[in-house]
């Protein structure tokens, strides 16, 4: 069984091109264009890991992050956060960050070291 991947970013051409090169290097991806969607998606199918962006309308990242963390069923799935706010430190049950802009290279490579090396107990920061 593949592993899925949900890519959680407002930017519509920035969140096909994870989806498109995550596809590319092996995965399922589902994609959501704000906090309420990964929210629904999360309460439909549980993911392998999550993209997310802290960045998003209405409803930061922040809040997907913390309803992640909280939820006992979602709380080991490894989160990688992507994000172009400036000075932003790897926020509390997050496994990764990377700092865009992102090339695509990276991204596969970060996403499988998330999922390798697990959810909420990993921190890394990534460049």
């Amino acid at each position: 069984m593949r592993q899925k991947v949900l890519i959680v970013e407002d930017d519509h051409d920035l969140r096909r091109m994870f989806s498109t090169v995550l596809a590319l290097a092996g995965f399922d991806t589902e994609e959501a264009q704000d906090a309420f969607h990964a929210l629904h998606r999360l309460d439909q199918e549980k993911p392998t890991a999550i993209v997310l962006d802290l960045g998003l309308p209405r409803v930061s990242g922040h809040v997907v992050l913390q309803e992640v963390v909280a939820q006992a069923h979602l709380r080991e799935i490894p989160v990688l956060i992507v994000t172009g706010q400036p000075g932003v430190e790897l926020p509390d049950g997050a496994a990764c960050l990377l700092r865009k802009p992102v090339m695509p290279d990276q991204l596969v490579s970060a996403v499988r070291r998330c999922i390798l090396e697990g959810g909420a107990s990993v921190k890394q920061l990534l460049r």
